[in-house]
């Protein structure tokens, strides 16, 4: 099978692409994660039910929008698409208030487990197919990246809080 290019006047494939960030030559993962910043910073002006429900939607339409542009690009987990990285991004900052140091802790935690994968998510990420594969490994991600910003939040109030 012939490997296609995302086309991005698609809106499933714009989306699944980051609104374009996963165009990125080098690290799309990181310039995905990136560019659900603005998004995080938007939700989290919501209450925390906004929040989650915002996040919910995110997860709910990652695994048809990222199963649908691998689909049409003939390959499984193209590294271009980072909706998974938008989604794991909102998990890692539930609850995080927004300060420059919970930003940037944020990014680097969720960037740290979504590259060094350890288990279950290495494990999940070879095992699982299909769109809902390409989400379960940054989706966990994001849960042990959001146990390391709630206790920094916890333990480092002044900096986070």
């Amino acid at each position: 099978m012939e490997l296609k290019r995302p086309q991005m006047k698609n809106p499933v494939h714009f989306l699944a692409f980051g609104f374009g960030s996963g165009l990125a030559p080098i690290a799309p993962g990181t310039f995905g994660t990136l560019a659900a910043m603005p998004i995080w910073w938007l939700c989290a002006q919501l209450p925390l039910w906004g929040y989650l429900l915002a996040t919910a939607l995110v997860i709910v339409v990652g695994p048809y929008l990222c199963g649908k542009t691998s689909h049409d690009m003939n390959v499984h987990d193209h590294p271009g698409i980072v909706w998974d990285e938008i989604a794991g991004l909102l998990v890692t900052m539930i609850a995080v208030p927004v300060t420059p140091w919970g930003a940037l802790a944020g990014f680097l935690a969720f960037r740290f487990f979504d590259i060094i994968k350890p288990w279950p998510i290495g494990w999940l990420d070879r095992r699982v197919d299909g769109g809902l594969g390409i989400m379960v490994d940054d989706l966990l991600a994001g849960v042990y990246a959001a146990v390391v910003m709630q206790l920094l939040v916890f333990y480092l109030p002044a900096q986070f809080g």
